[in-house]
């Protein structure tokens, strides 16, 4: 019987790119693909296993009420105000949080912070009087002439006010005498205004002439301490460097730090 070549043709199984039978296709499919997604899967899996340690690796150092030592891989909210030391796997403190401040505890470190910055402050203000002073005077006769001067001021002003008085006494007395004339009466209400008005000012020109002579000794005390540290700023100019400024370094050295008062150098 000759042979149907249609017939071997539909019996014989199919073969496909993957040199498989027809029936296998699908299934060569789905092994090639489960083949190629393998490294990605075991990609992620060692991703997994190498950053779990990573995140289990931190350890929180802390102390309780009692004084017992406690070590956690996060801080129990009763600890969180306590401080801590937070740990890496190797057991190297890599970061240490203080114990939360108590109110005074607070308020001592406020009162320091404030003492530190008002020290600065003096500081500051110390050189910057030590750098007015050097520049208003370059021999000590410059101070002693500006000494003179404000103490002349001050007492042109006494003898001013020394010299009203004398004339507001007179006319007191005037008053005083116009009024035990014949016919005038001594309480007439005209004269004690009049004479109330003048001793006012004769004690107002009192306190002037104290507050005066009172400002004498501060503007001699004054001078006499700036005579002093201009002579110390300039012994310190004389030991240090070329270029570098008394003032700037002699702020810690001590002295009154006074500056020249307004008008010192003329």
């Amino acid at each position: 019987m000759p042979l149907d070549l249609t017939q071997l043709r539909e019996t014989s199984p199919r073969r496909d790119a993957w040199g498989a039978a027809g029936p296998g296709r699908h299934a060569a499919y789905a092994f090639a693909h489960r083949t190629s997604a393998w490294p990605l899967a075991i990609l992620t899996l060692a991703t997994f296993v190498l950053l779990a340690p990573t995140v289990r690796a931190t350890t929180y150092k802390w102390v309780d009420d009692q004084g017992k030592v406690h070590y956690t891989d996060k801080i129990p909210p009763e600890a969180i105000n306590k401080g801590s030391v937070e740990l890496n796997k190797q057991g190297v403190p890599i970061k240490k949080t203080d114990p939360a401040l108590t109110p005074e505890q607070r308020q001592a470190r406020e009162a320091e912070e404030e003492r530190v910055r008002q020290a600065a402050k003096i500081r500051e203000e110390i050189q910057r009087k030590d750098r007015a002073l050097l520049q208003s005077y370059t021999t000590e006769g410059e101070i002693e002439l500006s000494k003179k001067r404000a103490l002349g001021t001050i007492d042109g002003q006494i003898q001013s006010a020394q010299a009203y008085m004398v004339t507001l006494n007179k006319r007191k007395q005037e008053i005083e005498t116009r009024a035990a004339a014949p016919g005038k009466s001594p309480q007439a209400q005209g004269t004690e205004r009049e004479i109330a008005s003048v001793n006012e000012e004769l004690e107002k020109q009192s306190d002037l002439i104290a507050a005066k002579r009172k400002e004498i000794a501060a503007v001699t005390a004054r001078y006499d301490a700036d005579k002093q540290r201009w002579r110390e700023l300039r012994a310190i100019a004389e030991t240090q460097p070329v270029g570098t400024t008394a003032a700037g370094g002699a702020a810690t050295q001590g002295g009154n730090g006074t500056a020249a008062p307004a008008g010192g150098k003329k």
